[in-house]
């Protein structure tokens, strides 16, 4: 399995409290959370990843300087959403193997990445049903199958919040890559790549859900998730 991580964002929700760096690379406990992904993923001997990244991107760089990776830049990350992003990566993408695409700014625990390893279903994207109230994205799915998404939807409506992280085996990923290509052609440069993925739904293809509740994860979006973070592993210490 081959590991995409996209972090090319400014993170405007957040950015005023990071000074002046990548909102994957808050300190946790003395750690950049991309560093601690990153030793996550080579413990499971995961090593085939790349990096999207854009702003401040020398200083994730530095941060990463000890490891190996393809590092993939996108020029554009102020006035283009994640879908630029996973179309510069679209070389790194291409071949016969199962890809994980995930945010850069994802905080998870080694059950998560257990759980994503196992799965054979495809394209599978995680979310968590105990995250309704507070959901950012939103899921609305019944029998593990996506029934609709966005932010718009109302509590009522949503089954859960999507934790910014899929799975596709190879098959998927081509045809990730031609949704993708056909947006950047119609110059829909302000969805999410996910959105490829989504849309699809409308055409009859089923996506597979799996609810990671009883998993502590949080995507640091704002001051508050970076607390929830901090708040868990200094319990965990």
């Amino acid at each position: 399995m081959k590991v995409l991580i996209m972090a090319a964002g400014v993170g405007s929700r957040i950015s005023r409290h990071l000074k002046d760096h990548p909102k994957c690379c808050v300190d946790i406990l003395g750690k950049p959370l991309i560093q601690r992904t990153m030793e996550l993923l080579h413990s499971h001997g995961i090593k085939d990843i790349a990096i999207v990244s854009g702003y401040h991107e020398q200083y994730l760089k530095d941060v990463l300087k000890d490891y190996q990776y393809e590092s993939i830049s996108n020029p554009f990350y102020r006035v283009t959403n994640s879908i630029a992003s996973l179309w510069f990566a679209r070389d790194f993408l291409a071949g016969d193997e199962e890809v994980l695409i995930m945010n850069g700014d994802v905080f998870f625990e080694e059950p998560l990445l257990d759980i994503i390893e196992k799965a054979t279903v495809s394209p599978l994207m995680l979310a968590d049903s105990t995250r309704i109230e507070d959901a950012d994205y939103r899921f609305n799915w019944a029998d593990d199958r996506l029934k609709a998404y966005g932010k718009e939807l109302t509590n009522e409506e949503t089954t859960g919040e999507y934790v910014g992280i899929g799975k596709l085996n190879a098959a998927d990923v081509k045809v990730l890559l031609d949704k993708v290509a056909g947006y950047i052609a119609s110059e829909q440069y302000d969805i999410w790549w996910e959105d490829a993925i989504y849309r699809q739904i409308h055409e009859g293809k089923e996506v597979p859900i799996y609810d990671v509740k009883g998993n502590f994860w949080a995507e640091v979006d704002y001051i508050e998730d970076y607390e929830r973070i901090m708040a868990y592993v200094s319990k965990q210490q």
